[in-house]
Order: C-alpha cells, then structure tokens, then sequence
C-alpha cells in the first residue's frame, strides 16, 4: 500500500510542478501578485509530495519488499541495514528520484528564504525551477519508474553491487547530488535575470550563497567518491580521470569560476554576461554528467550504462534547457552592461583570469571525455584518452592558478598596486620555493612534479596565512581575526585547503613507491625500509560474503605499528569479488597493503605501496568544505539582506 502511495505521490508532485512551472511564469509577466504568489506554497507541496515519494521507496527497501522489481534488482534480505538504506540510490531509478528530491529541496529553500527577493524575480526562478523538475519527473514516470511491480515476486533478491557496498560510496552520491542539482537554482536565477532583463550587485549577493552550498557539496561528494577509489579498488589510486569522475569534476570547476564572478558582479556590478553564462554552463555540465553517466555512450567502473533509449531522452533535456538559455543569453547580453571600471592590476583582473583558467580547464576535460566517442562516431576510430592526456593538458592551468591565487587573494579592488602585494608575499615566495629547493635535493632521479607540488602547496598555503596576517593591522592584533567577515576567513581557508591537497597530490604522485610479491605464511620481508610479516591467511564469513583475509604485521626498526587485515571478498549472490586494502594512516605516510591470491607454491600474492602525504588529499579537501562552510555562514549572505533595510527606510514618512 505505501508504495502505491509513494507512486501516486510521485505523479501528484509532477501535476504541482506543472502548474508552479506555469502559473507564476504568468503572473510575473502579467504582474499578478496572486498567480506570483502560488510558487511558495507549489515548491513546498511539490518538495512534500516527492520526499514521500522517496521515503515510500526506501521503505521498500528497508522491508526487502521484492514486489518491487527495482528491491529484487538491487537488495538482498542478507545485505547490512546501511547498504539497504543506500541501494534505494545505489542504482538508477532511485538516484533519478533522488535528483528529483534534491531539486525540489532547492525550490522549496527558494521559496522559504527567499521572501527578501523582488516578487517578480522570485515567481521567474521558482517556475524555471519547476520547469526543470516537470521534464526530469516526466523522464522518470514513463521511463524510469522505480514502483514497478512484479509479476510474481521471488523469495530473495539479487543484491547490491558490491562495490557499492561501502560507507564512502552510501554517502558519496547524496553529497554529489547536492552540488550537482544545487546548481539548478543558479541556472535558475540566470534565466529568471535574462527574462527581467537586470542583472545587479542585489542578484550577484542573492546567487552567491546558492552557489557556494552546491560547490560545497560537490567538494564534499567528490572527496568521498576520491577516497572510496583509493581504499576500495585495490590499485590505490585516488583519481583516474574516469569519465564518471570527469562528469562531477567539470560542474565543480564552473561553480568555483561562477563563486569568483560572482563576486565581482556584487562588488563592482562588472561581468555581468559573463556570470550568467557561467551559471548556465555550470548546469549545463551537470546535465552533460548526468547523460555520461546514464546512457551508456560512456564506458567506466561505475557508470549506470543504462540503455540509449533513456540516454537520449536525457540529452533532449539537456539540449533544450542548456541550448534555450544559451539562445536567451544571446538575445539578451547586450542590456547587461558593466557598471564598473577596474584597472589590468586589481583583484577583478585577477578573478578574470581565475574563471578564464578554470572554464579553459573543465573545457579540457570535456574534449579529453568525449573524445573517444566523437573519434568512434566521426572516424570509426576506437581511442582512449587516459591520465598521461589529462595530467599533461590539465596540470598547466592549475599551476598557474596556483601561481596568481595569493596574489589575486590580497590585491585591492579597482585598481591595485602590484609591487606592494608582491613585497608582502616575498617572504612565503623565498619559503616556498626553499621548500621546493628542498625537496629537489632530498629525491633523485626522480620527476619535477614533487619539487614544484611543494612550493606550490607551500605557496598557497603561505599566501593564506600571510593575508590573514596582514588583516591583524600594523599593531598585529590578533583578536581583529575574530571580528573578520566569514567570507573573508572562508576564503583563506579554502586556499589554504587547495594548497594541502596541492602538496598531497604531488607527494603521491612523485614517491610513491611499490612493491609486488608472492609471500609465504610466516615469511617477513623489507619494503622501504618497513618490515612486514604475513602471519596468517584465513577465510572469513561475513553477512552476506565470504573473506579472504591476511594478517600481516607492519614494523619499522623492530617496534610493531600496526597489525593490517587486507581482504579479498566474494559475494555469492551477485557472483562479484572485491578488494579491501589494508592502510596504516599516518600523517606522513601511508602504508597500504593488498592480499592477493593464492599461488601453486602455496604463497599469496602481497602487493605493498608506501604512499607520502596521502592523507593530505583528503584533509585539503575537508579543509576547502571547512572554508565554504564558514563563507556560507557570513550573515551577508543572506538573501538580498540589504533589500529588506532598504525598504523599510524608503517606507518611513519624511518629517
């Protein structure tokens, strides 16, 4: 019965998005209050209807209800509660109706706190809002239908897949999504703009923290998705340039650039066209992640690779939202014009070249993504574009990101002064590349990429904390710290965080070092100056698996670190192994370590990897969220705060 309900629910919120979508577009052009004022209460009903819709499936799955084909597909009674909870959107129907919930939340969110917004504007993006959800409900009831019944339904299902089966992976795709669809309503409030026609420093306050929220998500989600791939799969990488990873990476490189433009609109009502296109390319993106992911054109280890049938109606969708505001765009840029003048040197200057950089290289990634399919189609060629393409055309422009940031970061707006800012910086400029100096003459034989990784990681690091030092005043007050705007500490976190990650990545990348073996129970052996000992290989029976499990014992110059249980797991229901490494996390290093399988001589194979600064990929993730979030929390951002006061003192009768 709840899941016939959850299934009307679902056509009801479709039938109220249908008239947010309509009614309220009118009333603003009609000027109406009354039609206008129906998107609130149709984005709160719309958000109700599809978060019970969505609570019916997951009880489905909680319950193992296998009358439900997408329960018999993707749960199993034997599966852990977490992984039942997590497979309602371990798969597609669920994640679509997931993406629906979220961007239902957003219009809702818009609808409830944004009171302070002009009616018309707030009428026009709760209805583009709304437009958005009526094609992707539409994709979902006639051909994705998660409340599709069984004839006869089986004892059992067939169990997740086990590679989803995983606290990172439960909670990476919500995050994803988050930032993903968050940035409908930026999208959103770009064509509401281009319909009105204005575009002010009012609308670039009101975008801001829109954007900030789903890039932090995004942030977030992409960090979890990182670290999942490197304990997971086995091979111990972070970051393969998968196309799926590729699909989440682009939208979050156009939301920092649209963040930054963002920016410049509110201070200096400058950029005005060039924001609006950002947010609509920064959705656009999202779409095109989400075609990649669900239509099958694509090849990756964690696709849907659902059939093109589906994949083309996603790409309608996406053609007709990215290409209609891209023609709206058209007809409009030329009533958004500058207000603002700024010199070549000033921190408008710097933001330009922050978002030239960062559109160029999420357009890298785009070509270097769909490539091999545009080679396969046009050239019946069969190519793949891996890492070595990516690393070499993509790791340019973050170095000369890395290069401007701090200078950017502290130089004043309008017109600056290069030289003072540069004189300001010398110091961490001297200690960076010390450091860089540094790390050359410790390694040998070795790449470039760890030397320059570490004066930039320390460069931008420095920059920070030296712009925050220079906030404390010539008396180098400490507690001016306290009084500073949050977006301005957010800001220097997060570049704080870049750079972390900068350093984490470089490590890995440059001295990493590894080893491959067959060992004997009992036998010990030396990698990198680390003594390991295989004590003991044993089989294990979980919930719903059975284990191959090592017992190896990690030392270093006699003193016992730790004791490591890689894992080798089957799962007999979806007939699909995996790898569970084994990782001693310590703040320098990483040991991380692989059982494999068993050899004719009785040995198992070990595969071992020492990998430096690992964990500082991830730290400098959750220290770039960490930034975010206390930019978020700014009592600036609240929407249009100084509307309401504008009013109210234009509402007082002169004396």
């Amino acid at each position: 019965m709840i899941t016939e309900l959850g299934h009307f629910a679902l056509i009801l919120a479709f039938l109220v998005a249908v008239v947010q979508m309509v009614v309220p577009l009118i009333g603003a052009h009609k000027r109406w209050p009354g039609w206008m004022a129906m998107a609130e209460p149709a984005a709160t009903t719309q958000f109700l209807l599809v978060g019970f819709s969505f609570a019916a499936l997951m009880y489905a799955f909680i319950t193992s209800d296998f009358s439900l084909s997408l329960v018999v597909q993707n749960s199993h009674s034997a599966k852990p509660m977490l992984y039942k909870i997590s497979g309602t959107w371990g798969n597609h129907e669920g994640s679509m109706l997931l993406w629906v919930l979220i961007l239902a939340l957003f219009g809702a969110m818009a609808a409830w706190f944004g009171s302070n917004l002009p009616e018309t504007l707030r009428a026009r993006v709760l209805a583009v809002q709304a437009a958005v959800a009526v094609a992707f409900y539409a994709f979902i009831i006639w051909t994705s239908n998660p409340f599709t019944r069984m004839a006869v339904p089986p004892f059992d299902g067939q169990d997740l897949n086990p590679l989803l089966q995983d606290p990172g992976l439960a909670f990476h795709p919500p995050f994803l999504y988050l930032g993903y669809v968050g940035l409908s309503i930026c999208f959103s409030f770009a064509v509401a703009a281009l319909i009105e026609g204005r575009v002010d420093a009012a609308w670039g306050r009101w975008v801001r923290p829109w954007t900030l929220a789903a890039w932090v998500f995004l942030t977030i989600g992409i960090g979890l998705g990182s670290w999942w791939a490197y304990y997971e799969l086995g091979w111990g990488g972070f970051w393969f340039w998968d196309p799926v990873e590729n699909a989440s990476f682009m939208p979050w490189l156009f939301a920092a650039a649209l963040l930054h433009s963002a920016i410049v609109v509110e201070k200096r009502e400058a950029l005005k066209a060039w924001t609006i296109l950002l947010a609509i390319l920064a959705f656009g993106f999202s779409l095109i992640g989400t075609f990649i992911v669900r239509s099958g054109v694509l090849t990756s280890v964690h696709a849907f690779a659902n059939d093109p049938e589906r994949g083309v109606f996603i790409l309608m969708i996406l053609v007709f939202f990215t290409g209609g505001a891209l023609t709206l765009f058209a007809m409009r840029a030329h009533s958004m014009q500058a207000k603002g003048v700024f010199g070549v040197v000033s921190r408008e200057s710097a933001l330009v070249a922050n978002n030239i950089l960062l559109a160029v290289s999420s357009f890298v990634v785009f070509v270097g993504t769909v490539w091999p399919l545009v080679a396969e189609m046009l050239f019946d060629r069969k190519l793949s574009v891996g890492p070595p393409f990516f690393n070499a055309a993509f790791t340019p422009f973050m170095l000369i990101l890395g290069l401007i940031l701090p200078l950017g970061a502290m130089i004043s707006w309008k017109r600056g002064k290069l030289g003072r800012v540069a004189k300001t910086l010398l110091p961490v400029f001297v200690l960076a590349v010390a450091l860089g100096g540094l790390a050359w003459a410790m390694q040998t034989g070795r790449s470039l990429l760890g030397p320059v990784g570490v004066f930039l990681g320390a460069w931008l690091v420095g920059g920070a904390l030296t712009d925050l030092w220079t906030r404390t005043g010539r008396s180098r007050d400490l507690s001016r710290l306290a009084r500073l705007p949050r977006a301005d500490l957010g800001k220097s976190t997060a570049h704080a965080g870049l750079g972390i990650l900068f350093l984490g990545v470089a490590g890995l990348i440059a001295w990493e070092q590894e080893d491959i073996r067959v060992a004997q129970v009992g036998e010990s052996f030396e990698v990198a100056g680390f003594t390991l000992t295989l004590n003991d290989v044993r089989r294990v029976q979980g919930p719903n698996y059975v284990s191959t499990m090592g017992d190896i014992t990690l030392a270093l110059d006699g003193t016992v670190l730790a004791e490591l249980f890689p894992e080798k797991r089957n799962y007999p229901v979806a007939q699909m192994p995996t790898t569970e490494a084994a990782i001693d996390y310590r703040f320098m290093r990483d040991v991380y370590v692989v059982i494999g399988d068993r050899q004719e001589n009785g040995g198992w194979v070990v595969r071992t990897y020492i990998k430096p600064l690992a964990n500082w990929i991830w730290a400098g993730t959750l220290i770039m969220s960490l930034g975010g979030l206390l930019s978020l929390s700014d009592r600036r951002f609240r929407v249009a705060a100084g509307a309401r006061k504008s009013r109210d003192k234009a509402a007082v009768p002169a004396e």
